[in-house]
């Protein structure tokens, strides 16, 4: 393996309903109460150990589905264009994405989830606990996105806006 390299293996799949990327839901928020799960490979069960305490998870996947890598693009919550990291956009050059989901229970090596925005069969790559002391923030800029009305940032994200 070179230096600069990083290789990732996946540790499960997230299932959902989700088969459409045109018809998933952009982002948890508006994914609300839609379900999914996670099936956790049995060589990492013993991680799960004591998650099911947890209200809310993050989990990191990989974006296999994104065939592009795109610096400058128009985000779907705006018709301007940004930097991809500047947004969440799929087409970022390692296609890692992230989303924080309702934990509902676990079953063995089964994380059943709620507010689900991810493809069916997407490779997870980690799970992270939330926690309210280190994640939440008061006084936050939110950049662009600021600007960006509630009613069209709803209607965009829910999954039946064609990019």
């Amino acid at each position: 393996m070179k230096e600069d390299q990083i290789i990732f293996k996946p540790i499960g799949t997230i299932l959902s309903p989700h088969t459409d990327q045109n018809q998933t839901p952009i982002q948890p928020v508006y994914a609300q109460g839609i379900e999914g799960r996670i099936v956790v490979n049995a060589e990492f069960i013993d991680g799960l150990k004591d998650l099911q305490a947890f209200s809310h998870i993050y989990i990191f996947y990989h974006f296999n589905q994104s065939v592009k890598t795109k610096l400058l693009l128009k985000p779907f919550l705006e018709d301007k264009i940004h930097g991809v990291f500047a947004t969440r956009a799929p087409h970022r050059p390692n296609k890692l994405g992230m989303s924080l989901v309702r934990l509902v229970r676990i079953e063995e090596n089964i994380i059943y989830v709620k507010d689900l925005d991810v493809l069916d069969k997407t490779p997870l790559i980690d799970i992270k606990p939330y926690v309210k002391r280190f994640d939440s923030r008061d006084n936050v800029s939110s950049g662009w996105q600021d600007d960006v009305r509630e009613e069209d940032a709803k209607k965009r994200g829910s999954g039946n806006f064609k990019l």
